[in-house]
């Protein structure tokens, strides 16, 4: 399906691009630092299957629509925008962490809230529509690929960011027992994900 010399050099060029701190490392360090380590994986694996649908969209082609069709790459950015504005308010109202093992619940909305940020960023679309084809055979089966290499791609993300997420909850569950000191966790979150939110905003399509 995929050489496995194409294989190998695609996983070289994933882990750089994943070892580079960007909007889904970022908001895995802030859901570690507020709500501990299962919200920092939930969060983490939520980044990485919405990665893996935007590489399935990417690979049936609705990906090319986004890229050539301005006001439908606005539609999804200003959706996003607007998602993670919501999230900081969130990040902010929220009262005092408390010291212990996140809820269950609270894991799988964090789970959602991670893919939803990420299906709403067509800048990953456009990453992947960029990266992608130059290690994709036109010969062999392109979706296939599409999917190979996206998988590859995930799992490399899910590795570093899951790394970044553990670090990030082990410190924000030991500030957490401190009132104080959760309250600005709360504020750091806030603040990761309105700038996020900028980011996204000032995103262009070039």
């Amino acid at each position: 399906m995929v050489e496995p010399s194409v294989l190998a050099a695609f996983a070289v060029a994933g882990l750089a691009l994943n070892l580079t701190p960007g909007a889904d490392m970022m908001f895995t360090l802030a859901q570690g630092l507020r709500s501990g380590r299962r919200a920092a994986m939930a969060a983490n694996a939520g980044i990485a299957l919405g990665g893996l649908v935007q590489t399935l969209v990417a690979g049936l082609g609705l990906g090319a629509l986004v890229a050539a069709h301005p006001l439908a790459f606005d539609l999804i950015r200003w959706a996003g925008v607007a998602y993670l504005l919501v999230l900081a308010v969130q990040a902010l109202r929220a009262g005092p962490l408390r010291a212990g093992a996140v809820a269950e619940r609270s894991a799988a909305r964090v789970f959602g809230q991670a893919m939803m940020v990420n299906l709403l960023n067509p800048k990953v679309i456009l990453f992947i529509l960029a990266l992608l084809p130059q290690f994709i055979d036109p010969a062999r089966p392109v979706l296939a690929q599409f999917m190979v290499l996206g998988l590859v791609f995930a799992t490399g993300g899910f590795v570093v960011n899951g790394l970044v997420g553990l670090f990030a909850g082990s410190i924000g569950q030991r500030l957490a027992q401190s009132a104080a000191l959760s309250r600005w966790l709360g504020r750091a979150s806030a603040a990761i994900f309105a700038g996020l939110a900028l980011r996204l905003a000032l995103v262009q399509r070039g």
